[in-house]
């Protein structure tokens, strides 16, 4: 995996404060082709400002973003977008009161050469994309509204996709869910790692993290902690990173790892 000539992200030294407080401080992540890296770490460690930078929502002091190699000028959530990258929040933001081909083309609407909605066109390409991703989704002519939670996921990831994203950033996706949704979360998310889409999960969930990331980032006081492969770390371990900032010996120390003297 990252034996990629180039990873799909890297963010480098990335700074950003608010009213003199700084809530990210050199930060770097990075993040390849068909891989999930969790981002883990106390509320205000800095996490989620740190990949609203990557959204758009925020724009950085300093620090670089590269998006394949290339340099990217991301200032707003629309340039984000130009790079492929989209951002499925907690709350989804899908629209309850129609169905599924109308929420993935909200706003981008496809018309018939007459001026009117082409409707058979949306169905039909919402069919595609959603037979690729969650094969076991008949629900198309239903409101989101009366889908399960694993399905309302599957509705705002296929959005996601279907305008060709290769970065998702996953804002606790199994939050309130049950265990069957949230198993069908996870299976949405291995058949986007089989399609080479790169990840980001933001989750305070430690076994979702084990079981669905193939990395984490730790973050604390708004410095990276660490990192490391799940494979090569415990829960035990990464929870004495995100409350100690102790770094165990499978990891990499970051910036604001805990200094041993």
């Amino acid at each position: 995996m990252t034996d990629n000539i180039n990873p799909l992200v890297e963010m480098k030294n990335i700074s950003i404060s608010f009213g003199g407080i700084h809530a990210v401080e050199n930060a770097s992540v990075d993040l390849y082709p068909g891989e999930v890296v969790a981002l883990l770490g106390h509320n205000g460690a800095g996490k989620s400002t740190l990949i609203k930078v990557l959204s758009g929502a925020y724009r950085r002091d300093g620090g670089d973003i590269l998006i394949n190699g290339a340099a990217a000028d991301i200032r707003t959530p629309r340039d984000a977008k130009k790079y492929g990258i989209e951002t499925i929040y907690q709350t989804l933001a899908v629209a309850d009161n129609v169905d599924a081909a109308a929420n993935l083309y909200l706003g981008r609407e496809l018309q018939t050469k007459w001026g009117t909605l082409d409707d058979v066109a949306m169905e039909a390409n919402t069919r595609k994309v959603m037979g690729r991703l969650n094969p076991n989704f008949k629900r198309f002519k239903e409101p989101v509204k009366a889908l399960s939670g694993g399905q309302r996921q599957s509705v705002a990831i296929a959005r996601a996709i279907l305008f060709d994203a290769r970065i998702l950033i996953m804002d606790e996706p199994t939050a309130a869910l049950g265990p069957q949704e949230t198993a069908q979360v996870g299976d949405l998310i291995k058949q986007l790692k089989q399609d080479g889409i790169g990840i980001f999960l933001i989750s305070h969930d430690i076994h979702d993290v084990f079981d669905l990331a193939d990395r984490v980032f730790v973050m604390k006081n708004g410095k990276v902690v660490g990192n490391a492969r799940t494979q090569d770390v415990t829960k035990d371990e990464v929870l004495g990173m995100i409350i100690l900032g102790k770094v165990p010996p499978g990891a990499t120390p970051g910036p604001g790892a805990m200094k041993v003297s």
